[in-house]
């Protein structure tokens, strides 16, 4: 299967519509989970996961969202991505030492800031760079990855490694889709 970067075909640049609202709200919900997340509060770490949980299953909601009312935007294809990355990137951090080791956190938030700096230069360059099955499967092992070290369930380590291996190898499958544009770009 043939991956291309493809252009954008579409004047639509609104942040006004039903998906991109829900975007940002799961923006706007990250310092939420952090709050519970670092709390002392009487269950706060199955809170925590809950919140979490919303916010990572409402990628799915404004994503359906958009392809069914046909409000795909450049605006929401830069967010979108962008949310998950807060959010992966914000629970990471508050993570380290619990669970989560400093590699892991700092190869996957190098990779996700990575990966959307070359989506900027993309858009720059009126282009996109499209969402893989791989990249979609590497956000939802993240998730899960995630979900498990916060709720501290038995071998959470290994589900957090085997989601930082195969964060680098999607890294390193989007540069290689963007290679032309990097080329064109330096």
């Amino acid at each position: 299967m043939k991956r291309n970067i493809r252009k954008n075909n579409t004047n639509k640049n609104q942040i006004n519509n039903l998906a991109n609202k829900i975007t940002l709200a799961r923006i706007l919900l990250i310092p939420v989970f952090i709050l519970v997340l670092l709390s002392e509060m009487r269950y706060h770490a199955i809170i925590a996961a809950v919140v979490f949980a919303l916010i990572s299953l409402s990628d799915f909601f404004d994503g359906y969202i958009a392809r069914k009312r046909n409000e795909i935007t450049p605006v929401g294809a830069m967010l979108d991505p962008l949310a998950d990355k807060l959010l992966i990137s914000a629970a990471l951090v508050f993570l380290i030492g619990k669970g989560v080791d400093a590699w892991m956190a700092y190869a996957i938030i190098a990779r996700e800031f990575l990966i959307t700096g070359l989506r900027m230069l993309a858009l720059s360059k009126n282009t996109t760079i499209p969402v893989t099955m791989s990249g979609k499967v590497k956000t939802n092992l993240q998730m899960f990855a995630v979900g498990a070290i916060i709720l501290t369930i038995p071998y959470a380590w290994v589900l957090m490694f085997i989601a930082t291996i195969f964060t680098i190898y999607t890294g390193l499958e989007y540069l290689w889709m963007g290679r032309l544009l990097l080329k064109d770009s330096f």
